[in-house]
């Protein structure tokens, strides 16, 4: 049944997709999802199946093709590659969500309206309101993903900052004189993805062995996915709960991602990792602050002097003016939060002023 479900998902969007490009192309018109919206009557009348489907999953399709509609045409006016979307092949249409309701979830059971009763393990107990439920098949196995809504639970304060200097020796160095290894996951599971993407490349395409080899390839990829997003947590986390202040760098993660490390770019994460880092500062009262890069590996802490010659090697940091010797990332990193401590001094002033109980010239 809830193969079913994708199956007439993937096909209403596929033919919403059509339609709206053929209505451009032919008569200069653009459709919107909510003028698309007014047909799902008409359409579940000529199609009987798909009463099956829930109207508010049905909506959630056309705004779906609707959100990625709204990137295309934002990447076009950024100058950036477009990307026009693509219509949606058999197995790449994975998930369908309820937005608002049709759906009820107890300790074993979830209920979905034009499904019924789905036995599950709920991994934690859920808190707050739930809004929203959204199920995703994955390498075969099924998930569902309650998004809900809590309030804000700020964390005391620690009177402490932190730097943080990204790197690919070690996933990150702080100014505290923390080195964080790197797990490098992808790495160690190479070897044992090359034998699976072996074994995949000498089967027919589309054959039973095929699939089952294709499987197994997608659950390795899948693991070192999940190892990753579980350290990040885990890092991210204990930034947070320590210190009152983060400031790491403003890296440009994608352009880094095309060069000669490209391989060691992707594995460490670097992207994934600040999207996490700035969602928990928010929940948790935090601050996050993204510096400058330049010249921060280059310029010496103690004196301030830059230049090239400061950085001896990879690891040791010798100031060429005063003398100054340091580990090249803790430097660095000592001076990512000297960068960001300014602005938040401008920041508390800037408040001030504008305070009620100040008067002008205070």
């Amino acid at each position: 049944m809830l193969l079913e479900q994708l199956r007439l998902c993937r096909n209403l969007y596929n033919a919403a997709l059509q339609e709206r490009r053929d209505a451009y192309r032919k008569a200069g018109k653009t459709v919107t999802a909510y003028d698309q919206m007014k047909y799902l009557t008409e359409i579940k009348a000529a199609l009987p199946e798909y009463k099956g489907v829930y109207s508010q999953v049905l909506q959630d399709v056309l705004k779906r093709l609707e959100k990625a509609f709204q990137g295309f045409f934002r990447r076009v006016k950024a100058g950036q590659t477009p990307g026009y979307p693509r219509f949606k092949g058999a197995g790449w249409y994975d998930s369908i969500c309820y937005p608002q309701s049709g759906f009820s979830v107890s300790e074993k059971t979830a209920y979905f309206s034009k499904i019924g009763n789905i036995r599950i393990r709920l991994h934690r107990p859920l808190s707050g309101k739930v809004k929203t439920a959204t199920i995703t098949r994955d390498c075969g196995e099924w998930y569902v993903s309650y998004v809900c809504e809590v309030e804000a639970a700020p964390l005391p304060a620690t009177g402490s900052q932190v730097g943080v200097d990204m790197g690919t020796t070690y996933f990150c160095i702080t100014s505290d004189g923390e080195f964080v290894e790197n797990p490098r996951h992808f790495q160690r599971s190479m070897k044992a993805l090359r034998v699976k993407q072996r074994s995949l490349s000498r089967k027919k395409r589309g054959s039973n062995r095929w699939k089952k080899a294709k499987a197994a390839v997608a659950k390795l990829h899948r693991k070192v996915a999940r190892q990753r997003l579980d350290f990040h947590h885990k890092t991210a986390t204990k930034l947070i709960r320590e210190n009152d202040l983060v400031a790491h760098e403003d890296l440009n993660v994608s352009g880094m991602g095309k060069g000669n490390l490209a391989r060691s770019i992707h594995d460490v994460g670097w992207g994934q990792f600040f999207s996490l880092l700035a969602v928990k500062a928010v929940s948790a009262g935090r601050q996050v602050i993204r510096v400058d890069p330049k010249y921060t590996s280059q310029a010496c802490n103690k004196c301030g002097h830059t230049c090239r010659e400061n950085r001896v090697s990879q690891s040791r940091f010798v100031c060429v003016a005063c003398g100054h010797t340091a580990n090249a990332d803790h430097n660095a990193a000592l001076n990512i939060l000297a960068r960001a401590l300014p602005s938040v001094q401008n920041v508390e002033v800037m408040r001030g002023l504008r305070s009620p109980g100040l008067q002008s010239g205070e």
